[in-house]
């Protein structure tokens, strides 16, 4: 199962395999070119139990893209939890997608850099799940403290995590050679002097 904290467990279960199988194809190949014969042949699980426990590749993908939303989600919540102000909860989730970035490349690919809308047609697009909500609740609370400039909150998320999010898409394309970490300091302190009240 793809996890950014935790551990799997070994043997990993069936449909823990199915989803991690499906997360490497769809990231390597996109969604549409992956068929649900080469999700059963890399799980090494037979065609039943894709339909039994997804219904077939779309209840893959959907799975998958709720798994990994609440992957970020607990990213999140950590962060809140660990860090007193906005702003060092602003620093800490782009410091830690950037690591993930590293560390966990298809799991960031598939949460920022896939095309959700070709398999997710019920369910709310990322940018209105709960880390990403949580993400602009941190803004706004950021804003109402004074610690942000008071613009408008989708302008600042966009100014905070925005810049983040294109350098990672631009990592995972491989335009961005070295690893993101290193330009950490340099895009935090581009975002404290644009949002942050002295």
């Amino acid at each position: 199962m793809p996890y950014l904290k935790k551990c799997p467990t070994l043997p990993e279960p069936i449909d823990c395999r199915i989803l991690t199988a499906a997360l490497d194809l769809f990231v390597e190949n996109g969604y549409h070119n992956v068929s649900i014969h080469e999700v059963q042949k890399r799980a090494q699980v037979s065609i039943g139990s894709i339909y039994n426990h997804f219904g077939g590749k779309e209840g893959v993908a959907q799975a998958l893209y709720k798994h990994i939303l609440n992957e970020i989600d607990e990213l999140v919540d950590a962060v809140i939890a660990a860090y007193p102000t906005p702003w060092r909860q602003c620093e800490a989730i782009i410091q830690q997608l950037f690591g993930y970035t590293e560390t966990h490349r298809n799991i960031i690919a598939f949460a920022f850099h896939a095309k959700h809308t070709e398999f997710i047609s019920e369910d709310p697009l990322a940018c209105h799940s709960a880390p990403f909500t949580k993400m602009r609740q941190i803004v706004h609370q950021g804003i109402d403290n004074g610690d942000f400039v008071a613009l408008d909150p989708w302008v600042i998320t966009s100014s905070i995590f925005g810049g983040a999010i294109r350098m990672i898409q631009l990592r995972l394309d491989g335009v961005i050679e070295r690893p993101l970490p290193e330009y950490t300091a340099q895009l935090l302190q581009t975002i404290r002097t644009g949002i942050l009240h002295d």
